[in-house]
């Protein structure tokens, strides 16, 4: 199974999990999270890319891979995503070269399911 499947299949299977276990405030906070992304005064392509930045420097790959389809989904060039992810080597240091690696290791998947 590719990285791509791999991700989406266990993501909504967890999610779904997650929001079926009658615990409303998982709800609430999932609700906030989509909302915090929708077009606003920054548009929903920045939004993601901020998004991005912070996955990186928090060091979470899921969050990687989730933001980096959205912002490939809103039309990111990669030429924002590299600046996007300097931005996030510059912020979090060293640390963050691993994720960086991760990123471009899904980087052309991504790109090629968003044909």
């Amino acid at each position: 199974m590719s990285k791509y499947d791999e991700f989406h299949k266990f993501r909504t299977e967890m999610n779904e999990k997650i929001l079926n276990s009658n615990f409303s405030d998982f709800k609430k906070f999932f609700a906030l999270d989509t909302k915090a992304y929708h077009e606003g005064t920054i548009p929903s392509k920045y939004k993601e890319m901020m998004g991005l930045v912070a996955s990186m420097v928090l060091r979470c790959n899921d969050c990687i891979f989730y933001h980096l389809e959205q912002c490939i989904k809103l039309g990111a060039k990669r030429e924002e995503l590299f600046e996007a992810m300097n931005i996030a080597l510059i912020v979090g240091g060293s640390i963050v070269i691993p994720h960086l690696r991760y990123a471009f290791s899904v980087l052309d998947e991504i790109y090629e399911r968003a044909k």
